[in-house]
This record gives structure tokens, sequence and C-alpha cells, in this order.
């Protein structure tokens, strides 16, 4: 694509949303009390958070930001808030990718969408409820986000295997660092975001997902990259939800460079780095796998390679960018911090070999909280 480009400003804008779960304090079970929740949340928040797709899970969303100080500072002073009012009606708020203990299905939210993705996709629904992150960065135009989206899609599995945060299920350890990575995926719209050419072609091909009956509408397109369907940003959801309000913001302060890195590639003319879906898939399904502590598939050379060694080298790739948003020694400390505490799912599983699985409930509600 060679289209006439609006000015993009610097630094670019950042928002970020977080799904938590909600549990019960007695039993550590999935609670479908968000209502009563919401209903206990401070009134100077509360247009902040919303209801999830189950009832057992709050969102919250930053104001647009442009420093890492504001977005540290709103998710610390959100996740605080909202455990607050959830440890009011006997619940503890989490930020896990899901639930920890076996439980029952957890209810759709009483909304008219959600009843009618619940009716229409049945049982790849039945879960206690499965919680991700999303960042958006501000880009001025959709036919620019769409090229972003293209050009970020080898990247998005090394930021995956930095957000591994689920590893237990129904009071067992799956074998994977993101198991809701692994239930995600079920949905037919989720994946790897797909090459297309031109937002002519973007929209056909969204048109015929719902023709196929395979999404209900745009919203639900759940590809790992794609233009917003609410804001002017390009909106990377390939995460589950981070342990910490630090390690959301290393995240989003990684995929603003990312996204401001492949805007200065496609202003230059590089080309967009070719890579099949199916190895794609496969790159997402390794991090999913193995996370930051173990082995994640370079698609750009089709080599296996230690985890860590993949983000250092996308951070060496996004240093000018970094460097340029003022934010090169934040990521470094959070880089320092990430390394010395581990992944979020290398987290929990030392909780539990210290202390079981109310151990690892005890370490999820305090990061969540800050404590």
């Amino acid at each position: 694509m060679h289209l006439a480009r609006q000015t993009v400003p610097a630094p670019l804008t950042l928002g970020v949303e977080e799904e938590y779960l909600l549990v019960d304090t007695g039993s550590g079970i999935a609670a479908a009390r968000a209502d009563e929740v919401e209903a206990a949340i401070d009134p100077s928040i509360r247009d902040q958070v919303s209801r999830e797709f189950h009832a057992t899970q709050l969102e919250v969303g930053t104001t647009v930001c442009t420093s890492l100080d504001d977005v540290r500072a709103q998710l610390a002073h959100l996740r605080r808030t909202v455990a607050t009012a959830a440890t009011s009606v006997g619940c503890q708020l989490l930020a896990v990718g899901t639930a920890v203990l076996d439980g029952p299905p957890a209810p759709v939210t009483d909304d008219y969408r959600y009843a009618r993705m619940a009716q229409r996709f049945g049982a790849i629904a039945d879960t206690s409820g499965q919680c991700g992150c999303h960042v958006h960065v501000g880009v001025p135009d959709r036919a620019l986000a769409l090229e972003v989206c293209n050009h970020l899609r080898p990247w998005l599995p090394i930021l995956q295997s930095m957000t591994v945060n689920s590893p237990f299920s129904a009071g067992r350890d799956t074998g994977h660092a993101s198991w809701r990575s692994v239930l995600w995926a079920r949905w037919p719209s989720t994946g790897p975001t797909p090459y297309l050419r031109d937002l002519a072609e973007y929209e056909a091909t969204i048109e015929r997902l719902i023709t196929a009956g395979v999404m209900l509408d745009e919203g639900m397109i759940y590809w790992y990259a794609r233009p917003s369907t609410k804001y002017p940003t390009v909106e990377v959801r390939v995460s589950d939800v981070c342990a910490t309000a630090e390690d959301a913001t290393l995240v989003a302060a990684l995929i603003r460079a990312l996204v401001a890195t492949v805007i200065d590639d496609i202003h230059a003319g590089v080309p967009v780095p070719q890579v099949a879906d199916g190895l794609l898939a496969a790159a997402h399904w390794r991090a999913a796998h193995d996370g930051l502590e173990g082995i994640g598939f370079d698609v750009l050379t089709g080599v296996l390679t230690p985890a860590w060694q993949l983000v250092d080298r996308l951070v060496a790739r996004v240093e000018p960018a970094l460097v340029r948003h003022g934010d090169l020694a934040a990521v470094a400390d959070l880089l320092t911090l990430l390394r010395e505490r581990g992944s979020g799912a290398a987290r929990q599983r030392r909780a539990r070999s210290d202390g079981g699985l109310r151990e690892v409930l005890a370490l999820l509600a305090r990061q969540t909280s800050g404590q």
C-alpha cells in the first residue's frame, strides 16, 4: 500500500485495558458477583470499569496516556480500588488468565449481545472466565493502522511469551504457561492477524466472516492485533492479563515502541515480513506452552531460540523508539524486575511448590492489588 500519510505525533498515545477474575474469598472458586462489586466501586473510577462476557469478570481501562508513569499509576490505582470493592462484598480480585480452582462454568453477563454469542457458540463459552490485557496505541488513520498490524505479526509471539500468567486450571498444572491462550483459541475468529493488503480487503474479509457465521459483528475480531473497532488505535490483544501493574506497563511500553518502529519502516518503504500463517500459529502455541522461561520459535529465521534471547532482540529492535519516547530507562528497570521475578506463570508455579494452590491464590491477590 502506498497512501498519503498524516503526521504521526510523538509520543504516540497509549491506553491499557485489563480484565480481572472475581473469586470467592472462602472457596477460591470463581464468583459470579460482578454486579455486586461494580455497585461497590468508588464513583471516582466507575466510568473506567465495565462488565465482561462472564459474570465472574470485570474490566478496567486507563484514560489516554502519553507517559509510562501515567499508565503505571492509573493501573495501580484501578487495581487497588476495584480490589477494595471486591473485598467489601466477600470476593477477591485476581489478575490471572484462568481460574486456578475448579468450579462450574460461569454465567454469561446479562447482555443481549453476549447472550447471542453464548447461544451461537455453545460450549466454547463454558469457562469460569478468561482474562486478557489489551494495549491501544494511537495511530492517525485506519489504513496505517492496518499496515501496522501486518508488520507486527512476527513480533507478537515474543510479547505473548512475556505475559504468560495462567498455568493452572481446574486445580491442576495444564503444562502450558498460558492456558488462557489455548482456551481463547477455540473461538473461531481468534488467531494470528491475517495479512490484508488494504482496507477494502479488510472490510470484505470481515463481511465474509460475518456471513460465514464465525462472528456476529466486527467487535468479534479477536485477532492478536487489529485496528480497534472503537478507537483510532492499533489494539494488541495477545496477552494474558499481567500479574502486576509493572508487568503491564513494560508490555505497553514495548508495544508502543514496536508500533512506532514499524510506522518508521512503513514510511521508509520497508516491505512486510512474509510469514506463513501456520508458522505464526506454531510460534504462538510455543509461546503459550513455554512462556518466558522456555524456548520460542523465531518465525523470521525458523530457529528455536530461548525466549529471553527473543525478548532481547525485540528490545534492540525498538530501542530508538524507546529513546524517542523517553522510555528506555524505565523499560530497562522493568525488564530487570521481570528477569528477577520470572513470568507470571513461573511465579505461580513457585508459589504452588511453596504452599499449594492456596498460596497461588494468595500470591495473585497480593500482586493484583500491589501489596
